[in-house]
């Protein structure tokens, strides 16, 4: 959720929808898996876990009694490391966009996200010729 809270600044020319997390939050158990938690200490992971635990017991309780106090406590208590699945329509202007802002942050996923743009079908041409003029 951290990473599409920055993507969200990218709005022109796009199309985007998401699971929602109000509809599927208790759908399925919670689990380490389920967040981003590779560059976390062991203080944070411990803390993660523990957050993990309280997760699936508000699961559970809500799955049991519908209490909606219960289920705006696992919205409210849900980390930003949580993943959320979103699918996302971009034509090469955004793209272009995207590469040359986010091709240097600090955060690796944004490095994922430029190697795909630049693997693209007529990256090279449209997107990364813009970079090789400059060099």
């Amino acid at each position: 959720m951290y990473w599409w809270k920055e993507y969200d600044t990218y709005k022109v020319a796009t199309v985007a929808n998401s699971t929602s997390t109000m509809h599927k939050i208790a759908s399925k158990p919670f689990t380490l898996d389920d967040f981003s938690y590779e560059h976390m200490n062991e203080k944070a992971l411990a803390s993660l876990k523990a957050v993990i635990a309280v997760l699936e017991e508000l699961r559970l309780e809500y799955l049991e009694t519908k209490d909606k106090t219960v289920w705006y406590s696992m919205i409210q208590l849900l980390p930003t490391s949580y993943h959320q699945l979103r699918t996302c329509t971009l034509n090469y202007e955004t793209l272009m966009n995207i590469y040359y802002a986010r091709r240097n942050h600090k955060l690796d996923e944004w490095h994922v996200v430029c190697d795909w743009i630049a693997s693209l079908p007529y990256a090279k041409e449209l997107i990364l010729a813009v970079e090789q003029k400059e060099q």
